[in-house]
């Protein structure tokens, strides 16, 4: 009985390092639009929506194979995520606090709507882009797709990860992040960084609606909802505005939804998700990663 026991705990945790994943690459959005805005962009989920139907039009009308589709997803989402910065946010940075989060949900309902008048509300059947293949690893199964999500998302984060701490643009995200005013001081376009924080989360959260629309083989309008609310708590769990803190929170609640659905119920999976930010909030509301910082009034 503890040998299987023990097996099936195995299965669920790779099962959910592949879902976690997906909920780091969406959460990493949050985090860098949080950490340079203060700003819970929860149209985020929508534009991870947005990716999985440009993949889906890649792959289903432009017959394109995995790769080029998920490269033109994340470009079409980073020039989507430009422009509701441009349009939507911008005009409201100096505004109080509500209402910019009052402006994020309105965007979030009308991307959800566009999509539905355009695309239809009906759920679309995501086309297999590669042949799914299943791997037995002693007694545990892997299947391609689940390789396809962590190899992606694995490269996505260390390349995210390099162009943050390496490069020119990077130094850029990190001192308005610090400090905006004396970044601008510093001739920092603040403006042209913003633009570019928003493209980059935006990108990986189109390349993780491409995967999902793998790995379930369905997408609708409304796919974004729960993912992005889960990857806003994924961000939360791992102290929001911190980069590898939102890969780990990923991570986890990836993990604790999989042992969840395999040993209690796959009812109370979604449960489970806020039942960890209500306990992160009570306990830990800085995130596991994060600081306590005392501000001054």
């Amino acid at each position: 009985m503890e040998s299987g026991f023990l097996h099936q705990l195995v299965q669920q945790l790779i099962n959910g390092i592949s879902l976690g994943s997906i909920y780091a690459l969406i959460a990493l959005g949050y985090t860098m639009i949080y950490g340079i805005l203060k700003l819970i962009n929860f149209a985020h989920g929508d534009i991870y929506m947005l990716g999985a139907y440009i993949g889906f039009v890649c792959t289903s009308i432009l017959k394109l194979s995995f790769l080029p589709a998920l490269i033109i997803s994340m470009i079409g989402a980073a020039l989507a995520g430009m422009v509701i910065e441009r349009v939507a946010y911008r005009p409201m940075r100096n505004a109080p606090r509500i209402a910019i989060l009052i402006t994020a949900i309105g965007v979030s309902f009308f991307l959800e709507n566009v999509m539905i008048l355009f695309a239809s509300p009906q759920p679309r059947t995501f086309p297999a882009v590669f042949t799914a293949t299943v791997y037995h690893v002693g007694a545990w199964v892997v299947n391609s797709q689940q390789i396809v999500i962590l190899v992606s998302a694995l490269v996505l984060m260390v390349a995210l990860t390099y162009i943050v701490n390496q490069t020119r643009a990077g130094k850029a995200m990190r001192a308005v992040s610090f400090d905006a005013d004396a970044a601008r001081l510093m001739g920092i376009d603040i403006d042209s960084t913003i633009s570019m924080t928003f493209a980059l989360g935006s990108a990986l959260a189109a390349a993780g609606g491409v995967l999902v629309g793998i790995y379930y083989n369905s997408i609708d309008p409304l796919m974004g909802m729960v993912p992005g609310i889960k990857a806003f708590v994924a961000a939360v769990l791992g102290g929001i505005g911190i980069i590898p803190g939102a890969m780990l929170g990923g991570i986890i609640l990836g993990v604790v939804e999989a042992l969840v659905s395999g040993f209690i119920s796959s009812t109370f999976r979604d449960a489970a998700a806020f039942a960890i930010l209500i306990i992160i909030l009570l306990f830990k509301p800085q995130g596991l990663m994060g600081k306590n910082i005392r501000e001054k009034v």
